[in-house]
């Protein structure tokens, strides 16, 4: 499957980052309506794409330790989740602002079971899932790697629920799941640990 191209992020939203931080909260409830292409983009790239270039090295969105970048996100999407995508597992290309299908098939149900069938993953039309290679850290951090990487899947988290915030969209963080069980359902290189999955869609209009 060739890889999808995303549309450009804006780097400019309709709410200020103040605002959005007073209105962030965690929301396990979703319209049942598809995402657009447009927020995916928007929330990829604000989890890890690119934004400018220092010394040399293309820095990404979140903050990384020496730029070693130990994240890899991942976009799953059930049927029905965006009309563009094809039910299944997408890894974000930040070089390429693009996705590349992992599987092409649908792992929603594989998924929500991993993550102890929880609703907020069950009933979302798009997870976002943070997976870390910790050598590429531990190696220039052999005593703190761990914790850069841990530092880092927040700082990545954090920016998905900022965005989600300014456009109208619902997140929840999910670190209750099976590590083992996640990265069979996805079925993820070894190389490549889970930590973080990120829900999210559109808000119910009776709320």
């Amino acid at each position: 499957m060739a890889p999808v191209e995303l549309p450009e992020p804006e780097p400019d939203g309709p709410t200020s980052v103040e605002r959005a931080i007073a209105r962030r909260a965690s929301r396990r409830s979703f319209a049942q309506a598809p995402v657009t292409i447009e927020d995916i983009s928007q929330l990829l790239w604000a989890a890890q794409g690119f934004t400018h270039v220092r010394d040399g090295v293309q820095m990404r969105a979140a903050p990384s330790a020496g730029a070693t970048y130990p994240l890899t996100a991942f976009l799953e999407v059930p049927s029905g989740g965006n009309p563009e995508l094809e039910p299944g597992l997408y890894r974000y290309d930040p070089g390429n602002h693009a996705l590349e299908a992992t599987l092409d098939e649908p792992v929603h149900g594989e998924l929500t079971e991993a993550a102890l069938g929880q609703e907020g993953v069950r009933d979302a039309p798009a997870t976002i899932v943070l997976a870390a290679n910790y050598d590429r850290t531990r190696e220039q951090y052999p005593d703190h790697g761990d914790r850069y990487v841990h530092m880092e899947a927040g700082h990545a988290a954090e920016n998905v629920h900022l965005v989600c915030e300014s456009r109208e969209l619902r997140t929840c963080p999910v670190g209750a799941f099976s590590d083992a069980e996640v990265a069979n359902a996805l079925e993820l290189p070894d190389r490549l640990d889970p930590l973080y999955l990120l829900p999210f869609g559109r808000r119910p209009t009776d709320l």
